[in-house]
């Protein structure tokens, strides 16, 4: 006889877990109580909510479960960059990178979370892409990579402070290609009753995938989008991102029009720097010419290198003489700081396969 499926409350808010409890004929604060274990504790065993009754323990434990997912291993780089292999119910497996944003004994970090296992996309740079796709992610899975980081990162520091206070969906997958999920997530990260992460605090990267961009313009969300852009003209973009042929850059740009009419607000553009590739005084003026209309800054990503992916890194001359150009002509241009290089957590180098 096969047993019944248990009830995932992992992702289930305040009023959902009161509908459930209900259902278990418990009276509505039990929901209080265990909606706090779960997201501001990271408890995922029933048998740790002390303030429980035993009974109830034991029939929630029969009956429901918190997937938060396993470490499997974690990496630790010189810079305090962290990265961990996390197991899903289903032995799947991801890559999710914790990133220190300062220095100092206050240090807080920032989450990249993955919403698919591998991904379909096959941009040309990108380990994840090579690694193939294996399935999209449900809210309650990127949920359970903030909660199983919290958990993991008070352990390893010895605190109860809430350390991660910032969450990019720039892990690995296509964020918008798992739209409802991602949005749904973010919905829960963002509960005052729960994580608590403000929606400012919170950004999604895509690959240009136009329609997810207009579909988010009308969320009334105050997150920051992110697009990797990479080129500024089509023949190279759909060699480096193969995505680009069903969404062009006369397409990919009609929907940052309508994002940032619709929001007012600012979008990012990413652009990996691969030496001889798409550094030329050409590729320059075309990246100008493209992105100085826009209500847009422009991020400068050096590439981190991938055994067995033909693209090398620039030199730092050559990084800062691209960067003037674009500075020089206008554009509210940065330069990202790498992080994690040397445990392979940085930018692209994330792989549901590798396994070190």
């Amino acid at each position: 006889m096969i047993s019944p499926a248990k009830t995932e409350l992992l992702g289930m808010d305040l009023k959902e877990l009161e509908t459930y409890l209900q259902s278990l004929g418990e009276p509505r604060f039990r929901a209080n109580q265990i909606h706090a274990w779960i997201y501001r504790k990271a408890v995922s065993s029933f048998y740790e909510m002390s303030d429980l009754p035993k009974e109830l323990r034991n029939q929630l434990d029969t009956a429901a479960q918190i997937s938060i997912p396993r470490v499997l291993k974690q990496r630790v780089s010189a810079d305090g960059t962290r990265k961990f292999l996390f197991e899903m119910t289903d032995k799947k497996k991801i890559e999710t990178v914790v990133i220190p944003q300062s220095r100092d004994k206050d240090t807080r970090f920032s989450l990249c979370i993955s919403t698919q296992v591998g991904c379909p996309l096959g941009c040309l740079f990108c380990a994840t892409g090579q690694s193939g796709f294996q399935r999209s992610l449900q809210a309650y899975e990127m949920v359970g990579q903030v909660l199983g980081s919290r958990r993991e990162m008070a352990r390893k520091l010895k605190t109860e402070d809430e350390l991660i206070t910032n969450v990019v969906y720039m892990g690995m997958g296509e964020p918008m290609l798992n739209y409802d999920e991602m949005i749904s997530s973010i919905h829960s990260l963002n509960d005052h009753k729960g994580i608590n992460i403000g929606q400012r605090h919170i950004t999604i990267s895509t690959a240009g995938e136009a329609q997810g961009i207009i579909r988010l313009a009308e969320e009334d969300l105050q997150v920051t989008l992110a697009i990797s852009l990479h080129a500024a003209n089509d023949s190279l973009r759909d060699r480096l991102i193969p995505l680009n042929r069903k969404y062009p850059l006369k397409k990919l740009l009609e929907a940052v029009h309508y994002y940032t009419q619709h929001t007012n607000r600012r979008v990012t553009f990413e652009y990996i720097l691969l030496d001889d590739v798409n550094m030329g005084a050409g590729d320059a003026q075309a990246l100008i010419k493209l992105i100085k209309p826009l209500l847009a800054n422009i991020n400068l990503i050096p590439y981190n290198e991938v055994s067995g992916l033909e693209f090398k890194k620039p030199s730092a001359a050559k990084i800062r003489h691209f960067y003037h150009l674009l500075a020089e002509a206008g554009l509210n241009v940065t330069l990202r700081e790498e992080r994690g290089g040397d445990i392979e957590a940085a930018c692209g180098q994330l792989s549901s396969k590798r396994e070190r």
